[in-house]
Protein backbone atom coordinates (compact mmCIF):
# COMPACT_ATOMS: atom_id res chain seq x y z
CA UNK A 1 0.00 0.00 0.00
CA UNK A 2 1.33 3.52 -0.91
CA UNK A 3 1.48 5.45 2.23
CA UNK A 4 0.96 9.20 2.46
CA UNK A 5 3.95 10.13 3.28
CA UNK A 6 4.72 8.51 -0.28
CA UNK A 7 2.44 10.09 -2.27
CA UNK A 8 3.11 13.56 -0.80
CA UNK A 9 6.91 13.17 -1.03
CA UNK A 10 6.08 12.17 -4.95
CA UNK A 11 3.63 14.64 -5.57
CA UNK A 12 6.31 17.31 -4.46
CA UNK A 13 8.72 16.21 -6.80
CA UNK A 14 6.63 16.71 -9.80
CA UNK A 15 5.38 19.94 -8.67
CA UNK A 16 8.42 21.17 -8.33
CA UNK A 17 10.01 19.74 -11.34
CA UNK A 18 7.38 19.48 -13.65
CA UNK A 19 5.05 21.98 -13.88
CA UNK A 20 3.28 21.19 -17.32
CA UNK A 21 2.56 17.37 -16.32
CA UNK A 22 1.63 18.61 -12.62
CA UNK A 23 -1.41 20.79 -14.02
CA UNK A 24 -3.05 18.16 -16.45
CA UNK A 25 -2.51 15.15 -13.40
CA UNK A 26 -4.49 17.18 -10.84
CA UNK A 27 -7.42 16.63 -12.99
CA UNK A 28 -6.76 12.97 -13.34
CA UNK A 29 -9.45 10.84 -11.39
CA UNK A 30 -7.87 9.43 -8.11
CA UNK A 31 -7.41 6.36 -9.10
CA UNK A 32 -4.89 7.27 -11.62
CA UNK A 33 -3.72 10.73 -10.37
CA UNK A 34 -1.94 8.84 -6.99
CA UNK A 35 -0.18 6.18 -9.63
CA UNK A 36 1.17 9.07 -11.85
CA UNK A 37 2.61 11.28 -8.98
CA UNK A 38 4.70 8.03 -7.43
CA UNK A 39 5.13 7.46 -11.67
CA UNK A 40 6.79 10.94 -12.15
CA UNK A 41 8.73 11.05 -9.12
CA UNK A 42 10.54 7.79 -9.93
CA UNK A 43 11.11 9.19 -13.39
CA UNK A 44 12.91 11.76 -11.84
CA UNK A 45 14.44 10.27 -8.89
CA UNK A 46 16.22 8.31 -12.09
CA UNK A 47 16.67 11.27 -14.61
CA UNK A 48 18.46 13.31 -12.00
CA UNK A 49 21.50 10.76 -11.67
CA UNK A 50 22.46 11.96 -14.69
CA UNK A 51 21.22 15.55 -15.57
CA UNK A 52 23.52 17.22 -13.01
CA UNK A 53 25.83 20.08 -14.04
CA UNK A 54 28.32 18.55 -11.59
CA UNK A 55 27.39 15.20 -11.97
CA UNK A 56 29.31 12.00 -10.00
CA UNK A 57 32.22 10.00 -11.46
CA UNK A 58 30.40 7.94 -14.22
CA UNK A 59 30.74 4.57 -12.15
CA UNK A 60 29.09 6.16 -9.42
CA UNK A 61 26.21 7.26 -11.70
CA UNK A 62 25.86 3.32 -13.27
CA UNK A 63 25.82 1.94 -9.42
CA UNK A 64 23.09 4.82 -8.87
CA UNK A 65 20.82 3.79 -11.75
CA UNK A 66 21.86 -0.01 -10.79
CA UNK A 67 20.70 0.76 -7.34
CA UNK A 68 17.09 2.12 -8.72
CA UNK A 69 16.46 -0.78 -10.78
CA UNK A 70 16.89 -3.23 -8.31
CA UNK A 71 14.69 -0.94 -5.45
CA UNK A 72 12.05 -0.47 -8.43
CA UNK A 73 11.75 -3.82 -9.64
CA UNK A 74 11.37 -5.30 -5.65
CA UNK A 75 14.64 -7.48 -5.71
CA UNK A 76 16.10 -5.21 -3.02
CA UNK A 77 14.66 -3.15 -0.21
CA UNK A 78 15.00 0.99 -1.00
CA UNK A 79 15.33 3.31 1.77
CA UNK A 80 13.59 5.60 -0.38
CA UNK A 81 9.65 6.80 -0.20
CA UNK A 82 9.39 6.98 -3.80
CA UNK A 83 11.32 3.60 -4.92
CA UNK A 84 9.20 1.86 -2.38
CA UNK A 85 6.19 3.35 -4.18
CA UNK A 86 6.66 2.46 -7.54
CA UNK A 87 7.41 -1.04 -6.55
CA UNK A 88 4.17 -0.93 -5.10
CA UNK A 89 2.71 0.69 -8.02
CA UNK A 90 4.18 -1.66 -10.47
CA UNK A 91 2.94 -4.73 -9.13
CA UNK A 92 -0.84 -3.48 -8.31
CA UNK A 93 -0.82 -2.29 -11.81
CA UNK A 94 1.05 -4.82 -13.72
CA UNK A 95 3.77 -2.92 -15.02
CA UNK A 96 6.02 -5.62 -17.29
CA UNK A 97 9.56 -5.50 -16.05
CA UNK A 98 10.60 -4.39 -19.59
CA UNK A 99 9.53 -1.20 -19.00
CA UNK A 100 11.75 -0.24 -16.07
CA UNK A 101 14.22 -2.17 -17.75
CA UNK A 102 13.73 0.15 -20.85
CA UNK A 103 13.47 3.68 -18.97
CA UNK A 104 17.14 2.92 -16.84
CA UNK A 105 18.66 1.89 -20.25
CA UNK A 106 17.92 5.12 -21.89
CA UNK A 107 19.36 6.93 -18.79
CA UNK A 108 22.10 4.95 -18.61
CA UNK A 109 23.12 6.20 -22.25
CA UNK A 110 23.26 9.59 -20.84
CA UNK A 111 26.34 8.33 -18.63
CA UNK A 112 29.38 9.78 -20.22
CA UNK A 113 31.68 6.35 -20.52
CA UNK A 114 34.74 6.10 -18.29
CA UNK A 115 37.60 6.11 -21.42
CA UNK A 116 35.50 7.99 -23.29
CA UNK A 117 38.03 11.21 -24.31
CA UNK A 118 36.70 15.04 -25.54
CA UNK A 119 35.55 14.38 -29.06
CA UNK A 120 37.86 16.71 -31.12
CA UNK A 121 36.48 19.76 -32.61
CA UNK A 122 36.39 19.90 -36.33
CA UNK A 123 38.39 21.96 -37.96
CA UNK A 124 36.10 25.11 -38.08
CA UNK A 125 35.58 24.89 -34.25
CA UNK A 126 37.11 25.33 -31.04
CA UNK A 127 37.25 22.81 -28.19
CA UNK A 128 34.03 22.96 -26.89
CA UNK A 129 33.69 22.21 -23.02
CA UNK A 130 30.77 20.88 -21.46
CA UNK A 131 31.19 18.58 -18.08
CA UNK A 132 34.72 18.98 -18.70
CA UNK A 133 34.35 17.97 -22.15
CA UNK A 134 33.51 18.49 -25.59
CA UNK A 135 30.00 19.54 -26.65
CA UNK A 136 28.12 16.22 -27.76
CA UNK A 137 25.59 15.04 -30.21
CA UNK A 138 23.82 12.37 -28.68
CA UNK A 139 22.50 11.17 -31.80
CA UNK A 140 23.64 9.93 -35.35
CA UNK A 141 20.29 9.93 -36.83
CA UNK A 142 16.57 9.90 -36.64
CA UNK A 143 16.92 5.84 -36.07
CA UNK A 144 19.65 6.53 -33.54
CA UNK A 145 16.93 9.30 -31.83
CA UNK A 146 14.33 6.31 -31.61
CA UNK A 147 16.13 3.88 -30.19
CA UNK A 148 16.37 6.88 -27.01
CA UNK A 149 12.88 7.50 -27.02
CA UNK A 150 12.14 3.37 -27.27
CA UNK A 151 12.97 4.17 -23.07
CA UNK A 152 12.52 7.52 -22.46
CA UNK A 153 9.11 8.38 -23.92
CA UNK A 154 7.51 5.16 -24.62
CA UNK A 155 8.56 3.35 -21.66
CA UNK A 156 6.87 5.97 -19.78
CA UNK A 157 3.80 6.18 -22.21
CA UNK A 158 3.15 2.46 -21.53
CA UNK A 159 3.56 2.66 -17.69
CA UNK A 160 0.69 5.84 -17.69
CA UNK A 161 -1.34 3.52 -20.16
CA UNK A 162 -1.01 0.43 -17.53
CA UNK A 163 -2.31 2.98 -14.83
CA UNK A 164 -5.05 4.20 -16.73
CA UNK A 165 -6.14 0.31 -18.04
CA UNK A 166 -7.94 1.49 -21.06
CA UNK A 167 -10.78 -1.26 -22.37
CA UNK A 168 -8.26 -2.07 -25.63
CA UNK A 169 -4.89 -1.24 -24.93
CA UNK A 170 -3.50 -3.04 -27.74
CA UNK A 171 -5.41 -0.64 -29.98
CA UNK A 172 -4.00 2.34 -27.40
CA UNK A 173 -0.49 1.14 -27.43
CA UNK A 174 0.10 3.27 -30.91
CA UNK A 175 -1.37 6.31 -29.70
CA UNK A 176 0.56 6.59 -26.47
CA UNK A 177 3.60 5.92 -27.71
CA UNK A 178 3.37 8.92 -30.56
CA UNK A 179 2.33 11.19 -27.63
CA UNK A 180 4.70 9.95 -25.66
CA UNK A 181 7.47 10.65 -27.97
CA UNK A 182 5.58 13.82 -28.76
CA UNK A 183 6.42 14.69 -25.49
CA UNK A 184 9.97 14.07 -25.25
CA UNK A 185 10.50 15.61 -28.80
CA UNK A 186 9.07 18.93 -27.79
CA UNK A 187 11.41 19.09 -24.57
CA UNK A 188 14.32 18.22 -26.67
CA UNK A 189 13.29 21.49 -28.56
CA UNK A 190 12.49 23.67 -25.70
CA UNK A 191 15.77 22.57 -23.81
CA UNK A 192 18.29 23.12 -26.58
CA UNK A 193 20.06 26.20 -24.40
CA UNK A 194 19.71 24.16 -21.22
CA UNK A 195 20.80 21.04 -22.86
CA UNK A 196 24.19 22.12 -24.21
CA UNK A 197 25.29 24.64 -21.14
CA UNK A 198 24.05 22.79 -18.14
CA UNK A 199 24.63 19.21 -19.60
CA UNK A 200 27.17 19.73 -22.49
CA UNK A 201 24.51 17.66 -24.87
CA UNK A 202 22.71 18.07 -28.35
CA UNK A 203 19.32 16.47 -28.85
CA UNK A 204 19.50 17.56 -32.41
CA UNK A 205 20.36 13.97 -34.86
CA UNK A 206 24.10 14.79 -36.33
CA UNK A 207 21.85 13.98 -39.64
CA UNK A 208 19.43 16.91 -39.44
CA UNK A 209 22.40 19.42 -38.35
CA UNK A 210 24.72 18.39 -41.10
CA UNK A 211 22.05 18.56 -43.74
CA UNK A 212 21.27 22.29 -42.59
CA UNK A 213 24.67 23.26 -41.67
CA UNK A 214 24.36 23.53 -37.82
CA UNK A 215 27.62 23.57 -36.10
CA UNK A 216 28.44 22.83 -32.14
CA UNK A 217 30.04 26.28 -32.36
CA UNK A 218 26.59 27.76 -33.47
CA UNK A 219 24.93 26.24 -30.50
CA UNK A 220 27.65 26.51 -27.71
CA UNK A 221 28.16 30.08 -28.53
CA UNK A 222 24.24 29.98 -28.53
CA UNK A 223 24.01 31.77 -31.74
CA UNK A 224 20.20 31.14 -33.27
CA UNK A 225 21.74 31.25 -37.14
CA UNK A 226 19.67 30.71 -40.21
CA UNK A 227 20.80 27.01 -40.37
CA UNK A 228 20.15 26.56 -36.36
CA UNK A 229 16.49 27.84 -37.32
CA UNK A 230 15.78 25.46 -40.36
CA UNK A 231 16.85 22.77 -38.52
CA UNK A 232 14.91 23.53 -35.11
CA UNK A 233 11.42 24.44 -37.65
CA UNK A 234 12.49 21.13 -39.53
CA UNK A 235 12.25 19.11 -36.03
CA UNK A 236 8.75 20.91 -34.93
CA UNK A 237 7.30 19.15 -38.05
CA UNK A 238 8.63 15.98 -37.11
CA UNK A 239 7.31 16.49 -33.30
CA UNK A 240 4.02 17.79 -34.99
CA UNK A 241 3.00 14.67 -36.71
CA UNK A 242 3.83 12.54 -33.58
CA UNK A 243 0.95 14.78 -31.69
CA UNK A 244 -1.21 14.17 -34.58
CA UNK A 245 -0.98 10.46 -34.08
CA UNK A 246 -1.07 10.92 -30.33
CA UNK A 247 -3.84 12.91 -30.02
CA UNK A 248 -5.83 10.66 -32.22
CA UNK A 249 -6.12 7.86 -29.79
CA UNK A 250 -7.30 9.69 -27.09
CA UNK A 251 -10.71 8.55 -27.03
CA UNK A 252 -9.22 5.00 -26.48
CA UNK A 253 -8.81 6.07 -22.91
CA UNK A 254 -11.21 5.99 -19.82
CA UNK A 255 -13.65 8.51 -19.95
CA UNK A 256 -12.25 10.29 -16.83
CA UNK A 257 -8.68 10.25 -18.11
CA UNK A 258 -9.35 11.87 -21.56
CA UNK A 259 -9.44 15.50 -20.44
CA UNK A 260 -5.94 15.46 -18.66
CA UNK A 261 -4.45 13.63 -21.11
CA UNK A 262 -6.19 16.11 -23.55
CA UNK A 263 -4.90 19.28 -21.61
CA UNK A 264 -1.49 17.88 -21.27
CA UNK A 265 -1.10 17.70 -25.17
CA UNK A 266 -2.04 21.33 -25.49
CA UNK A 267 -0.12 22.82 -22.73
CA UNK A 268 3.19 20.59 -24.76
CA UNK A 269 2.39 21.89 -27.73
CA UNK A 270 1.72 25.48 -26.54
CA UNK A 271 5.79 25.30 -26.77
CA UNK A 272 5.89 25.28 -30.03
CA UNK A 273 3.83 28.57 -30.58
CA UNK A 274 6.18 30.34 -28.57
CA UNK A 275 8.88 28.72 -30.51
CA UNK A 276 7.59 30.13 -33.75
CA UNK A 277 6.45 33.52 -32.34
CA UNK A 278 10.53 33.97 -31.34
CA UNK A 279 11.26 32.61 -35.49
CA UNK A 280 13.09 29.50 -33.76
CA UNK A 281 15.32 31.05 -32.06
CA UNK A 282 15.58 29.08 -28.26
CA UNK A 283 19.04 29.75 -27.78
CA UNK A 284 18.51 33.07 -26.65
CA UNK A 285 15.88 32.52 -23.55
CA UNK A 286 14.17 29.28 -23.49
CA UNK A 287 10.35 29.25 -24.14
CA UNK A 288 8.51 29.15 -21.03
CA UNK A 289 4.81 29.08 -20.20
CA UNK A 290 3.62 31.95 -18.27
CA UNK A 291 1.09 31.46 -15.14
CA UNK A 292 -1.54 33.07 -17.62
CA UNK A 293 -0.71 31.12 -20.37
CA UNK A 294 -1.27 28.13 -18.26
CA UNK A 295 -4.75 29.36 -17.08
CA UNK A 296 -5.87 30.71 -20.43
CA UNK A 297 -5.38 26.99 -22.23
CA UNK A 298 -6.70 25.49 -19.14
CA UNK A 299 -9.98 27.12 -19.51
CA UNK A 300 -10.41 27.30 -23.13
CA UNK A 301 -9.74 23.49 -23.43
CA UNK A 302 -11.87 22.88 -20.59
CA UNK A 303 -14.59 25.06 -22.68
CA UNK A 304 -14.20 23.49 -25.70
CA UNK A 305 -14.05 19.74 -23.91
CA UNK A 306 -18.07 20.78 -22.14
CA UNK A 307 -19.31 21.26 -25.72
CA UNK A 308 -17.73 18.59 -27.73
CA UNK A 309 -16.40 15.98 -25.71
CA UNK A 310 -13.95 15.13 -29.09
CA UNK A 311 -10.51 14.94 -27.96
CA UNK A 312 -9.24 15.94 -31.75
CA UNK A 313 -11.62 18.37 -32.70
CA UNK A 314 -11.17 20.25 -29.27
CA UNK A 315 -7.01 19.82 -29.79
CA UNK A 316 -7.15 21.71 -33.29
CA UNK A 317 -9.37 24.28 -31.78
CA UNK A 318 -6.96 25.37 -28.91
CA UNK A 319 -3.60 23.91 -29.31
CA UNK A 320 -0.52 24.75 -31.22
CA UNK A 321 -0.83 22.25 -33.55
CA UNK A 322 -2.39 22.63 -37.22
CA UNK A 323 -4.57 19.59 -37.90
CA UNK A 324 -3.06 18.67 -41.13
CA UNK A 325 0.60 20.65 -40.77
CA UNK A 326 -1.06 23.07 -44.26
CA UNK A 327 -0.08 26.09 -41.67
CA UNK A 328 1.59 27.35 -38.59
CA UNK A 329 -0.15 28.60 -35.71
CA UNK A 330 1.28 31.16 -34.28
CA UNK A 331 -0.01 34.49 -32.46
CA UNK A 332 -2.11 34.95 -28.80
CA UNK A 333 -4.37 31.77 -28.29
CA UNK A 334 -6.32 33.90 -25.64
CA UNK A 335 -10.34 33.93 -26.44
CA UNK A 336 -12.23 36.85 -25.14
CA UNK A 337 -14.85 35.60 -22.37
CA UNK A 338 -17.91 34.41 -24.07
CA UNK A 339 -20.27 32.24 -22.31
CA UNK A 340 -20.17 28.46 -22.63
CA UNK A 341 -22.53 25.56 -21.92
CA UNK A 342 -22.30 24.59 -17.78
CA UNK A 343 -19.85 27.60 -17.29
CA UNK A 344 -21.11 30.95 -16.68
CA UNK A 345 -18.11 32.68 -18.19
CA UNK A 346 -14.25 31.80 -19.03
CA UNK A 347 -13.26 34.95 -17.59
CA UNK A 348 -15.18 33.15 -14.51
CA UNK A 349 -13.45 30.14 -14.89
CA UNK A 350 -10.21 31.77 -15.11
CA UNK A 351 -10.61 33.25 -11.87
CA UNK A 352 -11.73 29.95 -10.57
CA UNK A 353 -8.68 28.26 -11.58
CA UNK A 354 -6.44 30.89 -10.74
CA UNK A 355 -7.00 30.69 -7.12
CA UNK A 356 -7.17 26.97 -7.52
CA UNK A 357 -3.73 26.83 -8.97
CA UNK A 358 -2.07 29.51 -7.08
CA UNK A 359 1.19 27.21 -6.90
CA UNK A 360 1.68 28.28 -10.48
CA UNK A 361 3.33 31.48 -9.61
CA UNK A 362 3.01 35.13 -10.82
CA UNK A 363 3.95 36.15 -14.75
Amino acid sequence: MVTTRQLEDSKAIQRRTGKTFHVATRFLPARVREATYVLYAFFRIADDVVDDPDPDPPAVQRAELARIREAALGRRGADDPVLDAFSEIRRRHGIPDREVEEFLRAMERDVQPEDDEPVEAEDDEPELTGRDRALQVEFRDADDREAYLRGSAVAVAYMMLAVMDPDDPDAARPHARALGEAFQLTNFLRDVREDAVDYGRIYLPETVMEREGVTRRQIAELRATAAFRSALEAELHVAEERYRTGVAGIRLLPDDCRFPVLLAAVLYAEHHRLIRDRDFDVLSTPPELTATRYLALLVRTWAHWRRTRDPEAVFYRVSAVDPDGAQEVTGDPFLPTRRYPGVRSAGRLFDRARSRLSWLGSD
